[in-house]
């Protein structure tokens, strides 16, 4: 079969870039994959970062196409055509937000018309974190023509169902990033970790909680750090803020110099590159993810593969993948102090050990192999339009 991936890849950065290549490593192995992505991913006046490119180890070293303008219609007629001439069975859109949704539209529509080509998504989520107007209209043009979808929770399985009225879809868990290498000890990791970044300096017997990841409002650093003063109550915990702030940094920095936990505190504010990301990961006793809206997170999946246990907020699909009392703890969002007392639990009960055996036996079920058998099969059923 022939397949065209369209989403971030590299040379571009990010976790949606991991995943295309990741999903392209694995169709590769039984059929003939390109994979399509951004020439201009974002505008420069919308885009919150400092870099859209990789500046590190590719990861997976892919070959890939940069013909997607974001904001040109004409180029995305274009581009229709072009993915057109490659005359594939199946093109697959990596579907995260409506900004999105008008050229993955246009060139779903040039592409498959007049021929037996089938389109899919594969949605990160259908009702964006950060709304604005026009997402709902934006997103129904690009589902007419989209014949089938990937959900990979529950909560994105709802929320498409209402903006679309009979789709055929899997559902199929996010699989686990694999491309960051292999766990070190701790005690490795923190002694590494001094070398990649002077002030992130770490005892060995230091409790160690990990927040990682582009920073946005919707993912609660301000929730974890009203918390921070009820942990420190009752026991010393060092917080690592790891990743590029996509909103004020100095809204934090002074959040934190007013709940006075400046010495508990440490900030990495830059992208990590991919070579790095096993050191942070590695170093810590345990992921947070204080969210306060979300479907699901491919950070818990960089989190399993380092067999780290995860404390994080019941929303969206994240309670599908942490399972309390075995792999991690979830607790209500928007509550420091329900947050601050799963902390002081898991430390005091000393779970790590338990729950990262726990993690090393659950993330079995969040395989690529899975993923890419589930796309091949969606497809078929696309072809005889079958439900179920």
């Amino acid at each position: 079969m022939k397949i065209v991936l369209i989403g971030t890849a590299y040379p571009l950065r990010g976790g949606i870039a991991h995943y295309v290549g990741l999903l392209w490593k694995y169709l590769s192995r039984s059929h003939d994959v390109r994979i399509v992505t951004f020439s201009r991913q974002y505008p420069k006046l919308l885009f919150p970062g400092k870099s859209q490119d990789e500046s590190g180890d590719a990861g997976i070293p892919v070959e890939s196409v940069q013909w997607i303008d974001s904001i040109n219609p004409f180029n995305w007629i274009r581009t229709g055509f072009r993915v057109r001439a490659l005359q594939p069975d199946l093109i697959v859109f990596k579907f995260w937000m409506p900004f999105f949704a008008p050229s993955y539209g246009t060139i779903a529509a040039i592409a498959r018309w007049g021929r037996k080509t089938k389109s899919m998504f594969i949605c990160d989520n259908i009702i964006p974190h950060e709304r604005r107007p026009g997402d709902k209209l934006l997103t129904r043009f690009a589902f007419r023509f989209i014949d089938s979808y990937v959900v990979q929770s529950r909560a994105v399985e709802r929320d498409l169902k209402l903006w679309h009225r009979d789709p055929l879809l899997s559902y199929l868990p996010h699989p686990v990033y694999e491309i960051f290498g292999d766990e070190q000890t701790r005690g490795e990791a923190r002694e590494q970790l001094r070398r990649v970044d002077a002030s992130m300096d770490l005892a060995a017997d230091d409790r160690v909680l990990l927040f990682f990841g582009y920073v946005r409002d919707y993912k609660g650093l301000d929730v974890i750090l009203d918390a921070m003063p009820a942990i420190l109550e009752r026991m010393k915990v060092k917080l690592l803020v790891v990743g590029e702030f996509y909103n004020n940094e100095q809204h934090y920095r002074e959040q934190v110099a007013r709940l006075g936990i400046g010495n508990y505190v440490l900030f990495h504010s830059d992208y990590v590159p991919n070579e790095e990301v096993g050191v942070f990961f590695s170093a810590a006793d345990v992921m947070t993810l204080p969210y306060k809206s979300a479907t699901q997170s491919g950070i818990i999946q960089i989190a399993y593969n380092f067999h780290r246990p995860v404390i994080a907020t019941d929303v969206g699909g994240l309670g599908e993948v942490v399972i309390t009392g075995r792999t991690g703890t979830m607790v209500p969002p928007e509550r420091p102090h329900a947050l601050a007392e799963a902390v002081v639990e898991y430390f005091e009960k000393d779970c790590f050990e338990d729950y990262r055996a726990n993690v090393i036996e659950e993330r079995k079920k969040y395989s690529w192999e899975h993923m890419a058998e589930g796309i091949e099969q969606l497809y078929e059923r696309s072809l005889t339009n079958e439900r179920s």
